[in-house]
């Protein structure tokens, strides 16, 4: 509990109410106990949020009471790992392992630290076929699409390769009567993450190389669905010479969470979430419109943060209809080590149900359904768990499929008669990222200036964060004072700490054995 009263459970709870992703483990990445920690944020502020555990410390990889996971391949249904479920007391000793080993990790030289994500990353290029291959059986992806997966958390390590830089502070001389000050940047201690169901590699590795390189411990919480490349990952990191109980990991579900959540030893928690719209102008490109729709919309079964999951034709969407139903059509929906395949199966069965619920519902309630892929069976894996392409119009903003995240292959199609309106309309009380397609600069201009997100595309998908520049959260994705993303030197900042100092050294006559020290290095000065 904070000075203000809030534990970020009750945050994650509610969050969990209305996204998806969060009913198995969190997804845009927030810092709950940095943001909160300060005090700043009353009980009013929140008053609307109230709403598989193994463990790798020190080489342990069982549970002490023998409970599993089991997790099941998406295509066919058999069981592909087994997953040791971690006790509290396992956990609690995940943390005292984290915090005995930050004292050395933090005194260690930070060129030492940047030398193991070198390695780390000559490791993870080494193992990026085993990664990938693992992705695809545990969480369902295409294989070009787990290599993406592999590729986009690989930028974070590179970026973490130049912490000297990044982590540099700032410095004053003479700024007040004799005194200098300067600000470093020093650890928190005990950071975490959860990761979300859908992407196994790049969450994890936009979380901990960062945190560790900046001279954090880590507890590391994969989804349980899918722990496979995460486990992969911290064994590549304690090869390239990470110590023990740097990096650390635990397996579970909602209970796991809820510890790290509350844990007060833990300085800084991350896990992300959001839903993302996109603005169709009538004097868009078809061709580039279209392409853009199709690929942000259904590529990795809509199982992305980045996803443009909602789409909103100014002037209607009639004209756009019959192309958008072709293209998607024509995806090929297949086990994801089908190189032809463009989407695999959704994560579980449960989630594939709710897709179909939320599809139906939305139907009952007045949405035409331009395209069904609710019963589409692949050959050979008729137990799989596929949705194909699926796309919804005249959805309004009172229907369930628009209020709850669907997270899957749905694009919800809206329309508006007039543009200026579109730019008013108060999107998604989630949503991080917007899109516009115009051939106007005017237009162009007026959705970037007026548009309520964080993350703006223009004649292009949402943009994904790259690890050299900053990215944000808004509305109910963010909470607290400290507006976060682990991209560019905002990432710094979330597992960093500043410290600032001020220094004066008064004059004192100078002794004898200083005099000498002082003659000694002007003669040597003089001598070169």
């Amino acid at each position: 509990m904070t000075e203000a009263g809030i534990k970020p459970r009750q945050v994650l709870k509610t969050l969990k109410q209305s996204n998806l992703q969060l009913q198995s483990t969190p997804r845009h990445l927030y810092n709950l106990k940095a943001k909160i920690r300060q005090g700043k944020l009353s009980d009013k502020t929140f008053k609307s949020l109230r709403s598989n555990r193994s463990m790798s410390v020190e080489g342990n990889n069982s549970s002490s009471d023998g409970s599993l996971n089991l997790n099941y391949h998406l295509a066919t249904q058999e069981v592909v790992s087994q997953v040791p479920l971690t006790t509290y007391e396992e956990f609690k000793a995940a943390i005292v392992a984290a915090k005995q080993a930050f004292p050395s990790w933090k005194n260690t030289p930070i060129t030492t630290r940047q030398r193991i994500m070198f390695k780390l990353q000559d490791l993870i290029h080494r193992d990026i076929d085993k990664l990938a291959m693992n992705i695809t059986t545990e969480q369902g992806k295409t294989l070009k699409g787990a290599r993406g997966d592999v590729l986009h958390g690989l930028e974070m390590v590179e970026h973490a390769c130049g912490m000297a830089n990044l982590q540099m502070g700032e410095f004053v001389p003479n700024a007040c009567n004799g005194i200098d000050t300067y600000c470093i940047r020093d650890p928190l201690g005990v950071c975490a993450g959860i990761c979300p169901i859908n992407f196994p590699a790049m969450t994890p590795l936009w979380m901990f190389p960062i945190a560790i390189t900046c001279g954090n411990t880590f507890i590391l919480k994969p989804c349980e669905n899918n722990p496979g490349a995460s486990m992969i990952l911290v064994a590549l990191a304690m090869e390239a010479g990470l110590p023990d109980g740097v990096l650390n990991v635990v397996h579970g579900t909602h209970e796991i969470v809820n510890y790290i959540c509350d844990d007060e030893d833990i300085k800084a928690v991350s896990f992300n979430g959001g839903i993302n719209h996109v603005v169709v102008m009538p004097d868009a490109s078809m061709d580039a419109t279209l392409d853009a729709l199709v690929s942000a919309g259904f590529r990795a079964a809509g199982e992305r943060s980045m996803a443009l999951n909602t789409a909103i034709f100014v002037g209607g969407s009639m004209q756009w209809e019959d192309e958008l139903v072709q293209r998607a059509k024509a995806l090929r929906v297949n086990v994801g080590t089908d190189p032809d395949a463009y989407l695999g199966p959704v994560i579980s069965r449960e989630v594939k149900d709710r897709i179909c619920g939320l599809v139906q519902n939305a139907v009952e309630n007045g949405a035409r359904l331009l395209l069904d892929g609710r019963h589409i069976m692949v050959p050979g894996y008729e137990n799989g768990n596929f949705v194909g392409p699926t796309i919804l119009c005249d959805v309004t903003t009172n229907m369930e499929c628009y209020k709850e995240e669907i997270f899957g292959p749905v694009l919800l199609c809206m329309q508006f008669w007039k543009y200026n309106v579109t730019f008013k309309v108060h999107f998604y009380i989630y949503g991080n990222g917007a899109s516009v397609f115009t051939d106007s600069g005017m237009v162009a201009r007026k959705f970037q200036h007026e548009v309520e997100a964080v993350l703006v595309g223009i004649n292009v998908p949402v943009p994904i964060p790259l690890p050299f520049s900053s990215n944000y959260e808004s509305k109910a994705s963010f909470a607290g004072n400290f507006n976060f993303c682990v991209a560019g030197r905002t990432g710094v900042q979330f597992c960093t700490q500043i410290k600032k100092v001020a220094k004066r050294w008064k004059v004192f006559r100078s002794t004898l054995a200083e005099a000498c020290i002082f003659s000694e290095a002007v003669c040597f000065r003089r001598e070169l």
